[in-house]
């Protein structure tokens, strides 16, 4: 990966806050608790897990910045968010955490340097990954969830 692919990501990361803002600005509650495909996770659901998934990375990324080749663990992130919180809790204090966690994130990854890109973890799930392999990962992985939330709001004809 590139210095420019890698700033690209990491500008992704920073600007997940207001992305994930505006896809949900003015849901009310029945349209936050509408599915985006049968089966699939509310808005609301959505919101907490970003806020779940991105903590998780957030520390995966410290750990193997800091430790030799640390064992990462997976967790069942469809059990996470079948729980209360996820499913009823208001989005408003997931899109704080968001926001802190994105601004605090941002500025470390700015400080990574060429060489630690390369600094290895083990993942229970995804076997050997490296720091660039979480950035990879988690740069596309907010944009990806604000498009099921904005598709929704598209079909569904919510202004």
């Amino acid at each position: 990966m590139t210095k420019e692919q890698r700033r690209d990501l990491i500008e992704k990361i920073k600007n997940l806050p207001s992305l994930i803002a505006s896809a949900v600005k003015n849901l009310n509650d029945a349209q936050l608790d509408t599915p985006y495909r049968t089966g699939g996770w509310t808005p609301r659901q959505v919101v907490h897990h970003l806020a779940d998934s991105h903590m998780n990375a957030f520390i995966r990324m410290k750990l193997t910045l800091t430790e030799n080749k640390p064992s990462i663990k997976g967790y069942n992130q469809d059990a996470w968010a079948e729980l209360a919180d996820s499913k009823k809790m208001p989005i408003e204090h997931s899109l704080g955490i968001i926001k802190a966690l994105h601004a605090r994130w941002g500025y470390m990854l700015d400080l990574v340097k060429d060489s630690e890109w390369e600094r290895p973890a083990h993942h229970s799930e995804r076997g050997d990954v490296t720091l660039e392999t979480f950035l990879n990962i988690y740069g596309n992985h907010g944009e990806k969830h604000c498009k099921q939330i904005t598709d929704l709001r598209a079909r569904e004809n919510w202004k």
